[in-house]
């Protein structure tokens, strides 16, 4: 019998080659990936979906921006929730497989530094003009190479709210999709009330607390790249195989994994690992069910 695999697909996986947030683009890209997922599946793997939304929240920021004198722009927890249903109904669909797709809470603490100092850039980007005006409704924008972006809280995970249900799920033989994004971001009132909130929770940083959550005993990210490399974009890049927790740890701590790419993967594997998962890897979509691909830790 086989294990279970938290698979966490990141934004190639939902957009096309170009980056394209198309309809067809994001179909023909779930299409592919599903491929993947059903090889471990047969393979005989109980597999736990969750996945990223980026493109598919700027889409929706947009138009509410676009939009905003004729239908009121909802916050930015419903774009989360609403993302996590249309992907997983494009998930269930591709899949061929009994799924579920839950959309998922994911509770994180309203002290959390992050909401003071917003620096996790979403949507598209701006001129400046465009940005000082959307400041004046209450949102942090800032200036980058390319243009303005809005930044909001990126805040830590603590608990993935609707993993029962995903297990629950799981245990009547459904391949489960959840967490879509991090999960919706919500906070705890002191009336023990939950509210949503102006945020983005990682996705990878997610994954690994959904894993836990669940039971899964082996975590995969599957990104663009076939493995963690030390020295990227240099001149002696070094592609990382199996290494142990502490070597990885090292590397981590010295900064050889850029923050908004790599960086939050290898700290979910370290993660994952460290509170007692079995295996983490890091790999490609098309070699996730390759045991002897890509960045590789184990207990």
């Amino acid at each position: 019998m086989g294990e279970r695999v938290l698979v966490a697909l990141g934004g190639n996986a939902m957009t096309g080659p170009d980056g394209s947030a198309s309809p067809q683009a994001q179909l023909n890209a779930i299409e592919a990936a599903m491929r993947q997922v059903r090889a471990l599946i047969d393979a005989g793997h109980q597999v736990v979906l969750t996945h990223g939304n980026g493109p598919q929240v700027g889409n929706l920021l947009l138009k509410n921006q676009l939009a905003a004198a004729v239908v009121p722009p909802v916050p930015l927890d419903w774009c989360g929730a609403q993302t996590q249903a249309t992907i997983g109904t494009l998930i269930l669909n591709a899949l061929g497989r009994p799924a579920a797709t839950v959309v998922t809470r994911t509770l994180v603490d309203a002290g959390d530094p992050a909401f003071a100092d917003p620096v996790k850039p979403i949507g598209r980007y701006f001129t400046e003009a465009e940005a000082r005006r959307f400041e004046k409704l209450g949102q942090s924008w800032r200036r980058f190479e390319r243009g303005w972006r809005r930044v909001v809280a990126s805040p830590e995970p603590l608990e993935i709210l609707d993993a029962p249900a995903a297990t629950a799920l799981m245990a009547a033989g459904f391949t489960v999709v959840a967490a879509g994004g991090g999960g919706v971001p919500v906070v705890r009132q002191r009336d023990g009330s939950l509210t949503g909130v102006e945020a983005v929770v990682d996705k990878d940083l997610a994954a690994a607390v959904l894993a836990r959550a669940v039971g899964a005993r082996i975590l995969v990210i599957a990104t663009d790249v076939p493995q963690a490399v030390v020295g990227y974009g240099g001149r002696d890049p070094r592609p990382i195989g199996q290494i142990s927790a502490g070597e990885l740890r090292v590397l981590h701590a010295a900064g050889h994994f850029a923050g908004g790419s790599m960086g939050p993967k290898v700290e979910a594997v370290l993660r994952f690992v460290a509170a007692g998962g079995e295996r983490a890897v890091i790999t490609s979509l098309e070699h996730i069910a390759d045991p002897g691909a890509g960045t590789r830790v184990e207990r």
